[in-house]
């Protein structure tokens, strides 16, 4: 009996030892700042403050009231910079690097060591006690594919279904069917996920929260319940007209920031209508030169930024407008002739604007007469031009932003449209000057434009028989569209 005794007393011996040295090793962990391993998270929940003003907030009143409901629970206050004027009692989790912090204390992993965390808002009341355990429950028992339990805090939130495009910048929201399981909120909500799933994200606590959270969980098919019949209380923060006009014009900066940072250029369908975050006249566009009829979107499998899009058709129709009102002569041409006969728009990876004109009517517009000799730039603020690349015009959308619409001058030489330079395009070709005789109007860009009459015969004469049907980008010996 003694030895299986023996036996006994050393193996208990030996799992007491093994316990002590995991609880020693998981402290040293935790306040080394090192990365607690997922298999490491304890139960529990870690409550995040992401969204707060500085200089007006209810950090220390939710502070109290979270603990006074679960003292247990680890309240972290997240921010570039310690909130002033400082507030006792906060944990504060520092986002923005400086010189004496390690890289892994801006790591979520050292700072957060359970399984679920909670993102609150600012103004934000944990009552009754139990409501983050009910959220808790929830995801435990939600469907597949499910990630994040959203409840409301002071106001009614609404399921949304989100789509990312990163091909076109572009995120869209609107209602989720009864059938669908919706991946985005709309309205102030704490959200609940699992600490593994937050870690995953590139970007996790960027502000604003809600919006940049939903497009980084959508492209990865996350979906979101909404608790049902339960909401935290909530105060607006921040509580004086003043401090909302601050923390308005702030978010707004900080909105657009954020969405150049994932790579959005528009946002569709959320109130106030369509939210553009791209290049404008004040600024330049959103890419650099073109190298060899490639754009460098493209090679990251992008196209054309919408906002561009925008700003070339709007410019497009100002061109028109001016051609038109000065008895010039014109037509659609080359790519932009080509994305008219497809689907009345620019083509969704084109970064300019092709127009022909006759050689013999550039006296008639006072705006390409000044281009001649110089620069031009009008009553509305674009700039009219001689190419430096060849004989040509360009119209460039403004003296800081030049996406353009360049104008190609032709002239008829024994029945044939021709010109004196040309680029080396595919484009570049004669053509029948019976093409143009009479024009016809075609839908393009959101108007209507002038195009040859034989426009699809000589499309096929400039890029191919199959050009139509068979979309490609500009130069595909140097990249050509994934899938072909």
């Amino acid at each position: 009996m003694r030895c299986p005794l023996c036996h006994i007393l050393i193996s208990l011996t030996l799992l007491c030892n093994i316990l002590l040295l995991y609880y020693t090793w998981h402290l040293q962990f935790r306040s080394s700042g090192r990365q607690t391993p997922l298999s490491a998270l304890s139960p529990g929940i870690t409550v995040i403050v992401r969204e707060f003003q500085e200089f007006e907030n209810g950090l220390a009143e939710l502070n109290h009231s979270f603990l006074r409901a679960r003292p247990s629970l680890r309240i972290l206050i997240a921010s570039n910079t310690p909130p002033y004027p400082p507030v006792q009692g906060l944990h504060i989790l520092r986002l923005h690097p400086s010189p004496e912090q390690s890289s892994s204390s801006l790591r979520l992993e050292s700072h957060i060591h359970t399984r679920l965390v909670a993102l609150v808002p600012d103004g934000t009341s944990l009552d009754p006690p139990d409501l983050l355990d009910r959220m808790a429950r929830e995801l435990r028992d939600a469907s597949p594919g499910v990630k994040i339990i959203a409840a409301a805090a002071g106001q009614e939130i609404q399921c949304l279904y989100l789509n990312v495009s990163m091909k076109q910048w572009t995120a869209v929201y609107r209602p989720a069917t009864a059938k669908e399981t919706c991946t985005a909120v709309v309205g102030t909500a704490v959200l609940l996920l699992r600490s593994r799933d937050l870690f995953e994200l590139p970007f996790p606590l960027i502000r604003p929260l809600q919006l940049a959270l939903f497009i980084q969980t959508a492209l990865r098919g996350w979906g979101v319940q909404v608790l049902k019949d339960a909401s935290f209380p909530r105060t607006t923060m921040p509580a004086t007209d003043h401090g909302r006009w601050k923390a308005e014009q702030a978010e707004k900066k900080e909105e657009a920031q954020t969405m150049r940072a994932l790579n959005m250029r528009l946002v569709k369908g959320l109130v106030g209508g369509d939210r553009w975050f791209g290049c404008s006249k004040d600024t330049q566009r959103c890419f650099g030169t073109v190298v060899e009829g490639t754009p460098q979107y493209l090679y990251n499998n992008q196209w054309t930024p919408p906002c561009c899009l925008r700003a070339l058709r709007t410019t497009t129709h100002h061109v028109i407008k001016v051609l038109e009102a000065s008895g010039v002569r014109y037509w659609l041409e080359g790519g932009s002739l080509l994305g008219a006969a497809r689907n009345g728009d620019i083509i969704p990876w084109d970064y300019d604007v092709d127009l022909g004109i006759y050689l013999e009517d550039v006296t008639l517009c006072t705006e390409l007469r000044g281009a001649q000799s110089g620069s031009l730039v009008d009553a509305e603020g674009y700039v009219w031009e001689r190419a430096v690349e060849g004989d040509f015009f360009r119209v460039q959308y403004s003296q800081s932003n030049h996406l353009h619409v360049d104008l190609w001058p032709f002239y008829p030489r024994d029945g044939v449209m021709t010109r004196d330079s040309w680029t080396g395009h595919p484009q570049d070709v004669e053509f029948p000057e019976s093409f143009l005789q009479p024009l016809q109007t075609l839908p393009f860009a959101g108007g209507f434009a002038q195009a040859p009459n034989h426009h699809v015969q000589l499309l096929r004469m400039k890029f191919g028989e199959r050009v139509i049907e068979e979309p490609e980008y500009p130069n595909p010996t140097l990249l050509r569209m994934r899938g072909r």
